[in-house]
């Protein structure tokens, strides 16, 4: 048996909230698979089951909140079950009798007076079952392209949902609309894109005079628009005052001309299609990762008084909510991977961070952050580092500066990089020696 616990999906996180179980007792589970989904102080986040075999008990119900490490659920992860033999075929008869079931009761449902027939569960994994709730889509309806007739994550990103114009909320709001009879269409949601949350719908029940969108508008005063505190940035806020507390950070700058980069780029990108062209952040984000390969003492995390190097590099990206706040979700092995593919990761990775769908082996703490406020027009960005990472790469915005070459003024594309690190850990002629490397590596694009 094994237990599935609470994980902790970053260094500021202390306790979660269940939102919401994709599997139930008797599903089979291999490791990898989506099986919650657990509400952080800063996102959402679909969380993978570490072991294979069947869901026994569930231990905590959706809504609770429960400290980091808590047993959540069982798992038997003795031999996985075989897959269920055929039914033998029934002996001819005048008319069929309604059939027995001969399959697990997680994967066959049996209804007075009609045929047993396979599950969902059946067909899907939990993740796939998750998305088609999210679409309205059933999944009876779709046809798998999979193995065996299997519904795939593409079978179901394919199929046109069915409640296209389902309100936007959370697993949990939802919830709590149905038990207290709160209308979510007429809510107006502050989550990110609009999405209604828990505290929306617990606002709305409190309120006194709520019946509709107007009603409500009409009644609430000016000054009651705004929350009085948003659970990211009160996370955001207790470990940046964290980190400035316990972290004594030093800070380095340097201009890397970006001139021998960027011509490389335009004509690898003059002979790919639009969609796989690189972009400037690609090569620096690469440059990077390479960077704290050959500078480990910058590549880990401080702990128990004591650095801790990592033998791989994760590189965090720093990425800003539309809703407000901040996730540092972590490109696994940014140094080994090529630049296409380490581009369409970044875009996904993004994608799902503003989503709210992030995975929890994306959140584990990154070895090193990256935070580029470039497309923001900001030409230098000094950070603030995240514990227990010893260090932060800026990035700003790529400009054109006067530069001196050979001899002679022209007029080149260059990007300002600085470095936040922890002084306990290293000290300036190691940090140099990070933004030297990014540097020297950004002249040899051909070898990101």
């Amino acid at each position: 048996m094994a237990d599935f616990t609470m994980p902790s999906l970053g260094a500021d996180m202390d306790e979660g909230t269940l939102v919401e179980w994709l599997v139930g007792p008797g599903d089979t589970v291999t490791k990898g698979d989506v099986v919650a989904v657990v509400e952080t102080a800063k996102s959402t986040i679909e969380v993978e089951c570490f072991d294979s075999g069947t869901v026994g008990a569930l231990l905590v119900e959706p809504g609770t909140t429960v400290p980091v490490g808590t047993r959540m659920a069982v798992i038997d992860s003795g031999a996985e079950p075989p897959a269920p033999a055929p039914a033998p075929a029934p002996a001819p008869a005048p008319a069929p009798a309604p059939a027995k079931a001969t399959a697990p009761t997680s994967e066959l449902q049996t209804a007075p007076g009609h045929a047993t027939t396979p599950t969902r569960d059946a067909v899907s994994t939990p993740l796939v079952r998750h998305l088609a709730e999210q679409k309205g889509i059933d999944l009876s309806s779709v046809h798998g392209s999979g193995k065996g007739g299997r519904i795939t994550r593409s079978d179901v990103e394919h199929t046109p949902a069915e409640r296209p114009h389902r309100v936007k909320a959370s697993p949990l709001a939802r919830r709590l609309a149905l038990s207290s009879g709160v209308d979510l269409s007429a809510l107006r949601g502050t989550g990110r894109g609009g999405t209604i949350r828990a505290e929306d719908v617990r606002a709305a029940t409190a309120a006194p005079a709520f019946r509709t969108v107007e009603s409500r508008e009409a009644a609430r005063p000016p000054s009651a628009t705004a929350e009085p505190a948003y659970p990211a940035r009160a996370a955001i806020a207790a470990l940046m005052s964290r980190a400035n507390r316990d972290i004594p950070h030093y800070y380095l700058s340097t201009t890397i001309d970006l001139a021998v980069a960027m011509a490389w780029m335009r004509d690898r990108n003059a002979s790919r299609p639009v969609a796989e062209r690189l972009v400037p952040a690609a090569l620096l984000l690469k440059s990077v990762a390479l960077a704290a390969r050959q500078v480990p003492e910058l590549n880990g995390y401080w702990k128990e008084e004591a650095f801790v190097p990592s033998p791989d590099v994760r590189l965090g990206v720093a990425v800003s909510l539309r809703g407000g706040g901040l996730v540092a979700p972590a490109l696994a092995n940014a140094d080994t991977m090529p630049l296409p593919e380490l581009m369409a990761t970044l875009k996904g990775l993004v994608s799902r961070a503003r989503s709210g769908r992030l995975r929890a082996s994306e959140t584990a703490d990154p070895t090193l952050t990256v935070t580029n406020l470039g497309d923001q027009g900001v030409e230098a960005v000094f950070g603030v580092i995240y514990p227990p990472q010893v260090a932060l790469v800026g990035l700003g915005r790529v400009t054109e500066r006067p530069v001196a070459v050979d001899g002679m003024l022209t007029v080149h594309p260059t990007v300002t990089a600085t470095l936040a690190a922890d002084h306990r850990a290293s000290d300036g002629a190691t940090g140099a020696r990070l933004l030297t490397a990014i540097d020297r590596l950004l002249q040899r694009p051909e070898e990101l």
